[in-house]
């Protein structure tokens, strides 16, 4: 075993054929993450000391960042001992993974290509997440597909968890959640997963950036503030959900909670009087509202690769600190692990 080392001097030890992350997880310390294959960058660090390998490829990392000495530490194990910068303990606690069986409750479609799907837990387990967090579905045959969770939990019994599922053409579990299943069916799921979950944003301005089904873990965060004492709370929260027509925007946020709400098509109808174009470019466009002191915001982005990465870059450009951009991008599933 090795020494792993964070910019804030908290250490752990790794084993040679573990990623740092799952090291780092075992030994109880939370660091940002999302996928666990590479692909997402969600847990970038640099190395300052140290030797690691690869376990595998590192999509997620832009060329530049590689030869800046970036790597993705769910995807490097440590071969001598490493100091890593950039990443850090989160500080929060996170729920225990578990995998335990469950049925479906009750499948029901949002929109033509969006499919809610409600599981429920056996009586007699417990069950904790974060709101925002997502969980593994393991269906017929063993395909394994990662969801967001769109509800926050408020349940001791009776556990029931809201996915929202959109169809993949030609996806193999999207014809078995689109076309075979059924109440009562019997699955699997592990989780609670990642790290996008609502940190501390007392008297912050929160800005919710999201793209299609993307606003499922935002549905999910904007149920757990509501729950929040007041003195807990942010001090605005806005949320722009885009999408390409208007069906694609299926659910209704509660206005009650948002001081701004704003949906955005790319490809809208000549009818279509919203706002039109991209999330990050609408939130950043000259308008009557002004926009919030980037500076003392907190952004939290959901949904295509493309927004994601443009959002961070031109935010953090404008004046958003880095470390209040948090993420959870949709990637390109990789063989039998995510939809």
């Amino acid at each position: 075993m090795v020494q792993v080392t964070l910019a804030g001097g908290r250490n752990f030890e790794a084993g040679p054929d573990e990623s740092m992350l799952a090291a780092a997880l075992r030994a109880g310390i939370a660091l940002e993450h999302s996928c666990l294959t590479g692909r997402c960058g969600a847990c970038k660090a640099q190395i300052s000391h140290g030797q690691t390998r690869s376990l595998h490829e590192e999509v997620g990392l832009e060329p530049q960042d590689r030869d800046a000495g970036w790597i993705l530490s769910c995807a490097r194990s440590a071969l001598t001992d490493v100091h890593l910068d950039g990443i850090e303990d989160l500080g929060v606690p996170l729920p225990p993974v578990k995998t335990l069986p469950c049925r479906i409750q009750s499948l029901s479609l949002l929109a033509p290509d969006v499919m809610r799907v409600v599981l429920r837990l056996a009586p007699q387990q417990t069950w904790m997440h974060h709101a925002g967090q997502s969980i593994d579905v393991i269906g017929p045959g063993g395909l394994q597909r990662s969801y967001s969770v769109a509800n926050a939990v408020s349940q001791t019994q009776g556990i029931q968890l809201e996915l929202h599922i959109r169809h993949v053409p030609g996806g193999a579990m999207s014809r078995y959640w689109f076309e075979q299943a059924k109440p009562n069916d019997l699955l699997r799921l592990r989780g609670p997963l990642g790290t996008f979950f609502l940190r501390v944003v007392a008297e912050r301005d929160l800005i919710f950036l999201t793209t299609g089904t993307g606003i499922a873990p935002v549905k999910a965060m904007l149920e757990s503030l509501a729950r929040l004492p007041h003195t807990e709370r942010p001090r605005s929260v806005a949320l722009y959900w885009g999408g390409r027509q208007a069906a694609d925007l299926y659910w209704q946020p509660p206005l009650e909670h948002l001081q701004r709400y704003v949906p955005v098509l790319s490809r809208a109808h000549s009818d279509w009087a919203g706002a039109r174009g991209h999330v990050q470019d609408v939130l950043l466009a000259p308008s009557p509202h002004p926009l919030p002191i980037l500076s003392q915001s907190t952004v939290y982005a959901c949904g295509s690769d493309a927004m994601v990465h443009a959002a961070r870059e031109r935010l953090i450009e404008a004046g958003l600190p880095p470390r209040h951009f948090h993420a959870d991008a949709f990637v390109c599933s990789a063989p039998n692990t995510a939809s």
